[in-house]
């Protein structure tokens, strides 16, 4: 089995009209609960988009140095994710297509390196 993160920047979203995401919640939390269900769900959630805090750590400057905001000005920033535990790469993409088909938009697929001194 490997751990495989789903995730999608909140700028593949798109503009979409208030009812058009009503829907979406729902859905995707059934995603969730048959991925819960099927014992491949480790963890998922969506992230504050605007009021949430957002600090950074860099370590660059000889100690470490914690500010408010993101270290990089971006367009671009991750909006939600899920992890899977499954044994392969298809599984993993079999629940990328369920979770990006339920929200309504797409979402990447990339697989955890090993942890050193792991047995599988």
């Amino acid at each position: 089995m490997a751990e495989y993160l789903l995730y999608f920047n909140q700028q593949w979203v798109g503009d979409h009209p208030e009812e058009w995401y009503r829907p979406r919640g729902p859905l995707a939390m059934a995603v969730v609960r048959e991925a819960e269900a099927a014992g491949v769900h480790v963890f998922s959630g969506g992230l504050e988009e605007e009021d949430g805090p957002v600090y950074s750590a860099d370590p660059t400057g000889g100690e470490v140095l914690v500010t408010d905001g993101p270290y990089v000005e971006t367009k671009e920033f991750l909006g939600g994710f899920m992890i899977v535990d499954v044994p392969d790469d298809e599984t993993a993409k079999h629940w990328a297509a369920k979770i990006a088909e339920a929200c309504g938009w797409p979402h990447e697929v990339r697989r955890f390196k090993g942890r050193p001194g792991a047995t599988s």
